[in-house]
């Protein structure tokens, strides 16, 4: 019986896992409403050693999607932490990515506000808050601000 339930918890697990990469926290998460907890954690851990299921990986794909959509660096490395990813693997998937976050926090504000400077203090303020909720430091928004179209 134990088996059989441990067969079961693998391929529901395969099968979330076919659709897209799940961190390990997000999976045992999604796995837990269903079956016992002790036997998610030892599946999932299994997983991860044969090399289905990788955090590293994860954090790879995510990061990546999360820059195509213009998000900054802080909003991603909340996002991956909140997914259970480890601190360490979070840093090496952002240094793998070659994106100038400045230049990027540039694009994404021409591609909302456009590109003419800011009048007023109101549409800055604005501005300002747009680009702290996609997850830019500070630096990276007074850039951002400082370089228009010309």
């Amino acid at each position: 019986m134990a088996e059989a339930s441990k067969a079961s918890v693998r391929e529901r697990a395969l099968a979330l896992l076919s659709r897209r990469d799940h961190s390990a926290r997000e999976l045992a998460d999604k796995l837990v409403v269903q079956f016992d907890p002790e036997l998610v954690l030892e599946v999932v851990g299994e997983l991860a050693q044969q090399g289905l299921q990788s955090d590293a990986r994860f954090a790879e794909v995510m990061t990546r999607s999360r820059i195509q959509r213009g998000h900054g660096p802080l909003r991603i490395r909340a996002e991956l932490k909140q997914k259970g990813v480890a601190a360490e693997a979070i840093e090496t998937a952002l240094q793998q990515q070659e994106v100038d976050w400045f230049h990027q926090a540039c694009v994404v504000r021409q591609r909302r506000f456009g590109g003419a400077p800011c009048a007023e203090r109101r549409e800055q303020a604005r501005q300002i808050r747009f680009l702290q909720y996609r997850g830019f430091t500070m630096e990276q928004i007074q850039h951002a601000l400082a370089v228009t179209e010309e």
